[in-house]
C-alpha cells in the first residue's frame, strides 16, 4: 500500500491575533496543516503535545520574546525557524541568524514571499537530513574535541570537559568537518549553512565564527583550529576523523 505524502506541519508564533489568524489561514489554504500560539508559553505546550516541521516566530512577544525562543530551541534541536521581524530592525533580524534561526521576514510582508520562503526552508532542510550521511550517526575527532552529531555534544578529548552547540554553531561546525584544509568564503559558508546569500555589510558568518572560536579554540584571539584567511574566508585546520 502507496504511503501518504507527508503534510509538512507549521505552527505559527504571533501575539497579534490578526496577523496569526491571516498566516495561519493562508498556510493551511496553501496546503500545509498549520497551528497557531500567542506566546511562548502556548507555544511550549503544543511542541511538547506533538511534532512540527517549521516554526514562524514573531520576534516582539510579551513574555519571553522571539530572540530568546530561538535562542532555546536552536540549542535542544533541529526545528527550522522562520522569525518575523519589525521593518527596519536590523540588529534582530542579525542576532536571529546568528543564535539560529532559517531565515527571517520584515513586517509587513507579502503573503507569497512567506510561502515561497517557508518552502525554502523546508527543501534545505530535508536535502541538509539527506546529506548529513557523512557525519550522522558517527562521532568525529577534530583535534582535541570529539563531537557527538547525534547529541550535538563536544567533548575534550581524556576529559569529562563537555559543550553544547547551538543549532547555528553546529551546522557551522560540520561544514568545517566535512571539508577539512579547504578554504570556505564568507558567501560560501553563509550558502552552506543557511541556503542564502550575504548581504551588504553582513557579518553573521563572523560572528558564528568567533562565537565557535570561543568554544574550541584554546585561546580564541589567537585561533589555532579554524584560522582566517586573508582575502579568502576560513579554513579548518586540522585533521578530521570518524571513530
Amino acid at each position: 500500500m502507496k504511503e501518504s505524502p507527508h503534510i509538512p506541519r507549521i505552527l505559527v508564533v504571533d501575539d497579534h491575533r490578526e496577523i496569526r489568524d491571516a498566516v495561519t489561514r493562508y498556510l493551511q489554504k496553501n496546503g500545509f496543516r498549520t497551528e497557531s500560539a500567542r506566546d511562548a508559553t502556548e507555544m511550549d505546550t503544543k511542541l511538547a503535545a506533538g511534532k512540527y516541521d517549521l516554526l514562524v516566530l514573531d520576534v516582539m512577544m510579551p513574555g519571553e520574546d522571539g530572540l530568546s525562543v530561538c535562542r532555546r530551541l536552536s540549542s535542544q534541536g533541529q526545528l527550522p525557524i522562520l522569525m518575523l521581524t519589525a521593518l527596519g530592525e536590523e540588529t534582530d533580524r542579525i542576532i536571529g541568524l546568528e543564535i539560529g534561526a532559517d531565515d527571517y521576514l520584515p513586517k509587513p510582508f507579502n503573503p507569497r514571499e512567506l510561502l515561497a520562503r517557508i518552502k525554502a526552508i523546508l527543501r534545505r532542510h530535508a536535502r541538509n537530513e539527506l546529506s548529513a550521511g557523512a557525519l550522522s550517526g558517527h562521532s568525529v575527532q577534530f583535534a582535541d574535541w570529539i563531537l557527538d552529531t547525534d547529541r550535538r555534544m563536544l567533548t575534550k578529548a581524556d576529559t569529562d570537559i563537555k559543550t553544547s552547540l547551538t543549532t547555528a554553531e553546529f551546522k557551522l561546525l560540520t561544514v568545517f568537518l566535512e571539508r577539512p584544509r579547504f578554504v570556505l568564503s564568507r558567501d560560501q559558508l553563509l550558502d552552506l549553512t543557511s541556503g542564502r546569500s550575504a548581504q551588504v555589510f553582513d557579518r553573521t558568518i563572523d560572528n558564528q565564527v568567533s562565537r565557535l572560536r570561543r568554544k574550541i579554540e584554546t585561546n580564541a584571539s589567537r585561533p589555532e583550529l579554524i584560522t582566517t584567511v586573508r582575502g579568502g574566508g576560513y579554513c579548518l585546520s586540522c585533521e578530521v576523523k570518524n571513530l
